[in-house]
């Protein structure tokens, strides 16, 4: 995912109104401001399912729900660093502003994204066009040693993504940064980078002669899924969609670009704090054109649950790698600044009852080569046939 704003990275308790269930949390921000390191055109923040934000609270109090409270951003860092929430996140009202809407089509970073696979080596998975990290040589494929002074694969996904990104003091244009990568067994090499503004376009849509539609989705950011129905329109040979670094994002659009392709029914569940909640498609969906769902290591949270609904409902033939395994909900919460902290509420479900918490979830086709898994979802959907 492109490098995400963040703090600590996670989900948020439920607190009085909710925001918007953030399912996915590790590198989201990316998409809308540059997460996973900074995907492409602009990845999510966080692997995230997010749920829907909860108005401020009362002060906070010792055992009492933190949410809302009269926190500072070092007493919500402790209580996060305390509360062992591997996903949970703290995040400033402008760093979650841009993480659910994006920043005018625009996000700060280096244009790379990056993921880790159940090996736990951190690789670069996306790299913009023309953006600094392209334009230092920097590909896909890549290993990420070192940021700066320290061990990449050693630090977790979200502080890897927000120091791609920029602390408090370097977000600003121009800014450096400099990475250590190694591709395959070459050299290693320090590439000095300075941060940029970049395209965040979170849908980037192909159509081949033929007739098939290729759907690019880095994140589930705010307007998403009624991009992906447009795109849908006029796919007459079958859909690709490419979800491949994909950290997540907002539930409900994930949701909603579920119901693109399905006529209803369920699309996900989740417990919270004991009780179970159904996550619907709409009616109405397009259930006959073909479909291929692309994934990888770097395929998070929301993206999963996408992914797991189309493949249970028997909609979709699922190619590429294992997805990255994040299954849990977090819910942020409003505090009385305006700051945000999310913290993880459960985990979620797919349609036939797996979670992909710590396993991911396996693709029909598998895609022995990360460069072969474009051309084997155009084959596989060309065997799909009109209609199948």
């Amino acid at each position: 995912m492109p490098e995400t704003p963040r703090r600590h990275r996670g989900s948020v308790l439920r607190q009085g109104a909710t925001l918007s269930l953030v399912f996915g949390a590790v590198l989201l921000a990316g998409a809308a401001t540059g997460a996973w390191g900074d995907q492409s055109p602009g990845a999510r923040r966080t692997s995230a399912d997010v749920l829907p934000v909860a108005a401020p609270a009362p002060a906070l109090a010792t055992g009492q729900d933190p949410t809302g409270a009269q926190l500072s951003a070092q007493q919500a860092e402790n209580l996060l660093g305390a509360s062992g929430d591997r996903w949970g996140a703290y995040y400033s009202a402008q760093e979650y502003a841009e993480f659910t809407q994006g920043l005018g089509g625009r996000y700060l970073g280096v244009g790379l994204s990056v993921g880790r696979g159940q090996d736990g080596v951190t690789a670069v998975s996306q790299v913009q066009p023309e953006g600094p990290a392209a334009v230092a040589g920097i590909a896909p494929g890549d290993r990420l040693l070192r940021i700066g002074e320290d061990q990449a694969d050693h630090l977790p996904v979200t502080e890897v993504v927000a120091r791609l990104r920029g602390r408090e003091g370097e977000r600003q244009v121009g800014s450096g940064v400099t990475l250590t990568v190694q591709r395959h067994d070459g050299p290693v090499r320090e590439v000095p980078l300075r941060r940029a503004l970049l395209d965040s376009q979170q849908v980037a849509v192909e159509r081949t002669p033929a007739g098939v539609v290729r759907i690019t989705v880095r994140g589930f950011t705010s307007g998403v899924a009624q991009q992906v129905r447009a795109a849908v329109r006029g796919a007459k040979a079958g859909v690709v969609l490419d979800l491949r670094g994909n950290s997540g994002g907002l539930v409900e659009e994930a949701v909603g670009t579920a119901s693109v392709f399905l006529d209803g029914g369920p699309v996900a569940s989740y417990q919270e704090r004991g009780e179970r909640r159904e996550l619907t498609a709409a009616r109405g969906g397009d259930t006959t054109t073909p479909l291929v769902v692309l994934v990888d290591g770097g395929t998070m949270s929301a993206a999963e649950l996408l992914t797991g609904a189309l493949q249970d409902r028997c909609r979709a033939v699922v190619v590429g790698a294992r997805t990255f395994g994040k299954g849990t909900v977090q819910q942020p919460s409003r505090l009385a600044d305006g700051a945000v902290l999310e913290l993880t509420v459960g985990r979620y479900y797919t349609p036939a009852g797996r979670s992909p918490e710590g396993t991911g979830l396996a693709p029909d086709v598998l895609a022995t080569e990360p460069g072969d898994a474009g051309e084997l979802a155009l084959r596989v959907l060309a065997g799909l046939g009109p209609g199948a």
